[in-house]
């Protein structure tokens, strides 16, 4: 997601039959859920980051993965990176968003490379892909420039996070020719789905995780519920894309890791389980994926 997209969610009623309510939640000191999409470095969380993070805590959320976007030349990455050095339950992706691929060069490549290298608290190369629905990029720029971090990644063997907007077909295509020009790598995740059954199908055969945020609470998405129901077990994530895409029941306020409890909340209604089991289920993928190990032992008979 990026800042330009945050009016998209406008307010709706705070009801829906979809979300239990928080006392569905049975013991709190337990909980395990992993936000594996945020954007908590950015200047909307500036007055009260470090209160938005106790909160997650307070939530059962036991890792963030912050996600840097934004002008390669800005800090943007620096600063993703920087708030996952000082928090160890916090780590950083990094990459050039389809909003900014106009601003990508071979300057802009090494940087990130250099960046995607360093080790330790990067654990991805995102947020990356196609974005048809704004076009703040020429579409033929968004291609190249997702198809060269997709080989970016693929050097460093990193993971991506893959952004993808009104372009499924697009999107599956260029993932598809990357794969068949260099034989394969490390998948990814497709962030905040939004696309069609087909599109899931096809990323799925090609390896991907599928991650679910707040938009899978809102009262038009039934496709997209559909979607969530029929996502094996072992390739569901879930996220919050903060500051943007609040869930039911929190849309109109800004976004923040705690509320990924939400989004378990109305995944656990449409698969007939407890939104404990979706978050410790989340978690064990989030950890077996991008090969981290979380601090708790509550998702380990999920992890096989």
């Amino acid at each position: 997601m990026n800042k330009s997209e945050v009016n998209s969610d406008a307010p709706m009623s705070s009801t829906s039959s979809l979300i239990p309510p928080p006392s569905s939640l049975k013991n709190p000191s337990s909980l395990v859920f992993v936000d594996s999409h945020a954007h908590v470095d950015g200047e909307e969380f500036d007055v009260d980051r470090d209160g938005v993070l106790e909160r997650a805590r307070a939530a059962g959320v036991r890792t963030i993965l912050n996600v840097g976007t934004g002008d390669p030349r800005g800090g943007n990455f620096e600063r993703a990176i920087a708030l996952a050095e000082k928090h160890e339950d916090v780590y950083a992706a990094v990459g050039v968003h389809p909003h900014d691929a106009k601003l990508f060069d071979d300057d802009a490549a090494a940087h990130l490379m250099k960046l995607l290298k360093s080790g330790g608290r990067v654990v991805a190369l995102g947020e990356i892909g196609l974005d048809y629905h704004y076009d703040h990029s020429p579409r033929d720029t968004q291609r190249e420039v997702f198809a060269r971090q997709l080989r970016m990644a693929r050097e460093v063997n990193l993971p991506v996070i893959i952004h993808s907007r009104e372009a499924d077909e697009e999107t599956v295509e260029v993932i598809r020719a990357e794969e068949s020009a260099s034989g394969g790598g490390r998948a990814g995740v497709m962030h905040c789905f939004s696309g069609s059954l087909a599109m899931a199908e096809q990323v799925l055969e090609l390896g991907f995780m599928i991650s679910f945020a707040g938009n899978v609470t809102f009262k038009k998405a039934e496709p997209l519920r559909e979607v969530a129901r029929r996502v094996p077990s072992d390739r569901l994530l879930i996220e919050t894309d903060c500051p943007y895409m609040s869930p039911v029941p929190l849309r109109g306020r800004r976004n923040e890791p705690a509320h990924v409890v939400e989004t378990a909340r109305c995944l656990a209604a449409l698969r007939g389980v407890e939104a404990e089991e979706i978050g410790r289920l989340t978690s064990a993928n989030f950890a077996r994926f991008f090969q981290i190990k979380l601090p708790t032992a509550d998702i380990q008979h999920f992890a096989h």
